[in-house]
């Protein structure tokens, strides 16, 4: 796990895996918060790591497992009791060398599941089968050589807390896509300023159907145009 002023959900994210796991490993990015006081409760190994690159920080904490499989999750992503069953009974066998989680996402409080934010990620893997790419955004577990499948159960993710938090979490992603898209030589224009973020609301809302999740997830969908719409301005500053 990687954490990161943390405190606010920690607690509830590792007790979920308390019985699951025989070792919890955390990197933290100097955290100011209780994040290391709450994870040292739970028995956990921090370390910590200024890099902004998350996949360096990822493959980092990989190298400190000593475990053969490995759960990685995110401080705001709480694994459910009939999840860490399926995990258990899946780790027995030898056919698979990963795992797909699917999410269950929810903002203010409630489930959706429309609209972009219906989606699975390879979390639940052997270590010396994976390779993590580093990107400063969204890092990618790819798997080396063997099979993988898709649990049933989900991992309930809570990203979306208050919009507050929503909008401060948009701002840093867009900072650092428009970094990584800067160092991947690529270039912004009005067409992407203006025009990908009203793209942004009708694809998520409209196409993708997320007005099935109801109205008041229209704050979300503005969120995502805003994140699009920061993204690509911010790089004309990059250099």
């Amino acid at each position: 796990m990687i954490t990161k002023d943390s405190e606010e959900l920690l607690e509830r994210v590792l007790s979920s895996v308390k019985s699951l796991v025989e070792e919890m490993v955390i990197v933290d990015s100097i955290s100011t918060d209780n994040t290391v006081l709450i994870a040292k409760k739970f028995g956990a190994k921090v370390y910590n790591f200024k890099n902004d690159n998350l996949g360096e920080k990822r493959a980092f904490g990989l190298k400190k497992v000593t475990s053969p499989w490995v759960l990685t999750i995110d401080a705001d992503e709480v694994v459910t009791k009939e999840l860490a069953e399926e995990i258990k009974k899946s780790i027995q066998s030898d056919e698979f060398v990963g795992y797909e989680i699917p999410f269950q996402c929810h903002y203010l409080g409630r489930a959706v599941n429309y609209g972009g934010e219906y989606h699975k990620k390879l979390r639940l893997f052997l270590k010396d089968k994976v390779i993590i790419k580093p990107t400063l955004i969204h890092e990618r577990f790819e798997i080396k050589s063997g099979k993988i499948r898709t649990l049933k159960n989900k991992l309930y993710h809570y990203g979306y807390r208050s919009l507050g938090q929503m909008y401060r979490k948009f701002t840093d992603y867009a900072l650092r896509e428009a970094k990584q898209k800067v160092a991947g030589k690529e270039k912004t224009s009005l067409k992407k300023i203006f025009i990908y973020p009203i793209h942004m609301v009708w694809a998520r809302f409209i196409t993708d159907k997320g007005y099935k999740d109801g109205l008041f997830r229209i704050p979300l969908d503005l969120g995502f145009a805003y994140m699009e719409f920061l993204t690509y301005f911010s790089m004309i500053f990059i250099k």
